[in-house]
């Protein structure tokens, strides 16, 4: 998606990575952690996001998160934006600082996100309250669930899409006609890798069943 929109003529940062993530990352990464202390662990995989929505921003949250866009804030590019998995872990007060942005919530079955490695494959690292799985599959799906449910907690933006990878793989044209009615502007086709798709369905890979992801994968479709 990120390099969809690069490509499209979308001001991505400055600086890159070979996945288009945005760098450097480490304010960014900072903010995370001054958020994480004002949700609430409830018990095993459920949380309490409500304190994030009613009170004031932190800060300190604002000057880190300014700082890491301050690149993407200062271009005069008429279409200008970022990519950094770990903003999900940020998504409710980004949504609150950024009313006017344009948010592109891009999803993937979470039995192939979990086969691979991460930067939030233990949340813990960004002091999400949480009980710390031992086994590194179910640290790596918590992960995602709780993403998920932050993301459903949040009041949703005023500009808004989910666009699952596999729709994005599978059914090119039609997701980037969505995608350009939502934007409003023309998209460049760039190569898609089909067999990136169903992963966990190979023979060769073993992917455990995590109750806590039955009800994630019923609502986006995945079951």
């Amino acid at each position: 998606m990120a390099l969809t929109l690069q490509a499209s003529g979308v001001h991505m940062g400055p600086f890159l990575n070979a996945s288009t993530d945005m760098l450097p990352p480490d304010d960014l990464y900072t903010a995370c952690r001054v958020m994480s202390p004002y949700v609430k662990h409830v018990e095993g995989e459920v949380w309490d996001f409500s304190a994030l929505h009613e009170m004031d921003i932190d800060p300190e949250f604002t000057r880190l998160v300014e700082s890491y866009l301050v690149h993407v804030l200062a271009s005069e590019s008429r279409l200008k934006g970022w990519k950094l998995p770990e903003t999900t872990l940020v998504y409710p007060w980004i949504a609150r600082m950024y009313p006017d942005a344009y948010f592109i919530q891009w999803y993937r079955d979470p039995r192939d996100s979990i086969m691979g490695g991460h930067v939030t494959d233990d949340i813990t690292d960004f002091d999400v309250p949480c009980e710390r799985p031992e086994d590194a599959l179910e640290r790596r799906a918590l992960s995602w669930h709780y993403q998920h449910e932050l993301i459903k907690a949040t009041p949703a933006p005023r500009n808004v899409i989910t666009v699952r990878f596999e729709d994005f793989v599978l059914k090119q044209e039609e997701t980037l006609g969505r995608l350009e009615d939502f934007l409003g502007f023309p998209l460049a086709r760039v190569m898609v890798k089909p067999d990136r798709v169903h992963l966990w369905k190979q023979k060769d890979q073993q992917v455990p069943d995590f109750p806590f992801l039955a009800e994630a994968l019923e609502e986006l479709g995945y079951a």
